[in-house]
């Protein structure tokens, strides 16, 4: 039987190692989310993305980190500045909503992606400066347009 993590586990952020941020125009994302699951899918997913750039291929999303709870999204933050913040509305340590305003408050330019469960959240998202909100198991292709493209 596999045993479950309490409610206050703690996870150590990763960090890549190189980015590769100047040898082309991808975006730096940082992908916030308590379930390992989650950060694992969204970050193969995002990873699949190529557009061309100086005759090649080349990914057009860079995964700058990974962070489960408040206090390592602050340090990746702190210590990367990634472009986007791809947010789960429901992060430990404190809500979703409340880290955008944190991160919108400190770094104005970061884009911020929330994804949530549920539709009510909306609102609240918004009105604390959520560039765009969109609902776990939207299709792909919305999520890639709002990282790469308009917000929604």
């Amino acid at each position: 039987m596999r045993k479950r993590r309490s409610p206050g586990f703690k996870c150590s952020g990763q960090v890549q190692e190189d980015i590769g941020m100047a040898a082309s125009p991808s975006k730096t994302i940082l992908i916030c989310d308590n379930d390992p699951r989650v950060r694992q899918a969204l970050k193969a997913l995002l990873l699949t993305r190529s557009t061309s750039w100086g005759g090649g291929l080349s990914s057009a999303i860079q995964v700058a980190g990974e962070a489960c709870q408040w206090p390592e999204v602050l340090q990746i933050m702190a210590a990367l500045q990634p472009e986007i913040v791809l947010m789960d509305a429901s992060i430990p340590g404190i809500n979703g909503i409340e880290a955008t305003r944190l991160i919108k408050r400190k770094w104005p330019k970061t884009k911020v992606v929330m994804l949530a469960m549920h539709p009510g959240t909306r609102v609240a998202a918004l009105a604390a400066g959520v560039d765009t909100f969109l609902l776990k198991g939207c299709p792909a292709e919305t999520l890639f347009e709002a990282i790469l493209g308009q917000s929604y």
